[in-house]
């Protein structure tokens, strides 16, 4: 008996196909499967894939180690996209062979900036004050 489609289980499948595919796509480039003479200079930690609904579009979140050369990084890795597709269309057992696009992992710097901000003297005395009215009420 096959289970019914809910939200739930369709956002449980996506996010199960995204993290096969982000494993397969972290493996073949730890190996050195892609040959290409920038790619093979870079370790590159592919940090999350969010597959579409219907599994067709993976978007490939990426980051170089230490955040070096991420232009030229991601020019190889879109100069690649064929290849990888097909890497990552014989590995994970879809219906179709997703269509990868490769975008840089900002989330990091993101967090980077926020810390910086919070630990701003300013912003530490706003929270301080903050805190103090609501220790007050």
């Amino acid at each position: 008996m096959k289970h019914a489609e809910t939200p739930e289980n369709r956002s449980v499948r996506l996010l199960k196909v995204g993290e096969q595919v982000r494993h397969v796509l972290s493996d073949i480039l730890a190996r050195g499967d892609v040959h290409d003479d920038v790619l093979a200079k870079h370790l590159v930690s592919v940090t999350e894939v969010r597959m579409s609904p219907d599994l067709k579009h993976a978007t490939v979140f990426v980051k170089p180690l230490l955040g070096k050369d991420e232009a030229v990084v991601l020019k190889a890795l879109r100069t690649n996209t064929a290849f990888l597709q097909s890497e990552v269309a014989q590995r994970v057992n879809t219906k179709y062979a997703a269509r990868l696009k490769f975008l840089l992992d900002e989330s990091f710097d993101e967090g980077t900036r926020i810390d910086q901000l919070l630990r701003d003297p300013k912003v530490a005395r706003d929270l301080d004050e903050d805190g103090a009215e609501a220790a007050e009420a």
